[in-house]
């Protein structure tokens, strides 16, 4: 017999109206705290609620999904603070050299940070410790923690119904994942604009500064690491491209790996993967959405990149390049390059398991990830006119025998 639903979780007629409901439904997730912390994330909360009144175009059980990510993301802010409050002196030693990769998305992110996470000398952001952010528990209490099983289950309903996102982007509760889970949680961030169409709140945030979110990044990445604050974090999030500013000023001493691919092919296969999260929340026009996406996404990334690059000028020292093509051809060669840029030693054992991985290519163990230019309204040609002298400056044009 099924549970019926509480009254806080029911989706509201109107989002924008609904901020009280939402704050109360979070609540209820955390047995009554209601302590979400500064106001800072409630500007970009009232414009992402109105937003979600104007731009998609909701499928009932989307409607509900939508209402529930909201509610689960604000909950999660609030697992944070009152975890917080539960361990004073989580703070007492602040994030040191983190290593960061970025790069606009499907650059080979995802590919490089799990391989760099075989190394024990790093401490990352585990998929489920982004929902449930506390203090990190020994890996052999996870199965019994509440928290790690809720979040098991909710990949696994992710991925039935959406099998298609294991090909292009596969997630699981205890590998570590992306910081855009927890920056999130300050309400500007480009993550709300991935499952539902936000184009007017897309075009509010990308005008508004994150520093906020970057403080709430920093004050969490202290409390999961508390109990070994000296072991150093990596971190991976392509978002991070379009904050390099606010990334280095929560993180001065941050060591940036910045990867790098062919606009063409990596601004399709993104839309590939957000149009297909977009199925699960909306209905109807997807040629529309999908030509919208293609012109939004190409413009997003391109202009990322043009402001990402003074700071890179200005950090010199600090921002490693690795290029796709070059890390796929020799994935090795590229790691030996990162631990020479941070000053780190590879293990005999540690490359061992990174070789064994590169063998196994997992990336490809849900299928291939298709896509091309002409679904999203693209050309190679208006792509890389978008890009400007990006792919020459990178040689990022791929040569094939």
């Amino acid at each position: 017999m099924t549970e019926p639903i509480s009254p806080t979780m029911m989706p509201p007629a109107s989002f924008a109206a609904s901020e009280d409901q939402l704050h109360a439904a979070a609540a209820a997730l955390l047995d009554g705290w209601d302590d979400f912390g500064a106001d800072d994330y409630r500007r970009g909360l009232e414009v992402l609620l109105h937003s979600m009144d104007y731009d998609p175009r909701w499928s009932k059980e989307g409607r509900a999904r939508g209402w529930a990510g909201l509610v689960g993301v604000l909950a999660a802010r609030g697992h944070a603070i009152r975890a917080m409050a539960q361990n004073p002196g989580f703070d007492a030693v602040p994030i040191r050299a983190p290593i960061v990769i970025t790069g606009i998305p499907r650059t080979g992110t995802t590919a490089l940070h799990k391989l760099l996470a075989l190394d024990p000398q790093f401490q990352g952001l585990q998929t489920w410790l982004t929902s449930a952010p506390q203090p990190r528990p020994p890996r052999e209490t996870w199965e019994a923690n509440r928290q790690f099983r809720k979040t098991v289950a909710e990949m696994e309903r992710r991925h039935t119904d959406k099998p298609a996102a294991l090909a292009a982007h596969a997630m699981t509760a205890e590998e570590v994942d992306e910081c855009c889970l927890v920056l999130r949680q300050g309400f500007v961030s480009n993550l709300w604009t991935c499952g539902w169409s936000a184009a007017s709140y897309d075009l509010w945030r990308q005008e508004q500064s994150e520093a906020h979110c970057y403080a709430h990044l920093d004050r969490v990445l202290q409390l999961i690491g508390s109990p070994e604050p000296d072991q150093r974090w990596l971190l991976k999030n392509p978002g991070h491209v379009e904050n390099l500013d606010a990334l280095f000023a929560a993180f001065p001493d941050a060591m940036v790996v910045q990867t790098h691919r062919d606009p063409t092919k990596a601004i399709p296969s993104l839309c590939a993967l957000l149009i297909g999260n977009h199925a699960l929340f909306e209905q109807g026009r997807v040629a529309e959405r999908s030509w919208q996406m293609g012109l939004r996404e190409s413009e997003k990334w391109a202009r990322a990149l043009r402001r990402a690059e003074p700071v890179r000028q200005a950090r010199q020292g600090q921002v490693l390049d690795v290029v796709h093509a070059d890390f796929h051809r020799d994935p090795m060669a590229t790691i030996e390059r990162i631990y020479a840029f941070a000053g780190l030693t590879l293990s005999h054992d540690v490359r061992a398991a990174m070789v064994s991985r590169i063998a196994a290519k997992p990336e490809l163990a849900h299928g291939a990830h298709r896509y091309d230019l002409d679904t999203f309204g693209l050309t190679a040609e208006a792509v890389r006119e978008r890009f400007g002298d990006y792919v020459s400056r990178f040689d990022l044009l791929e040569k094939r025998a």
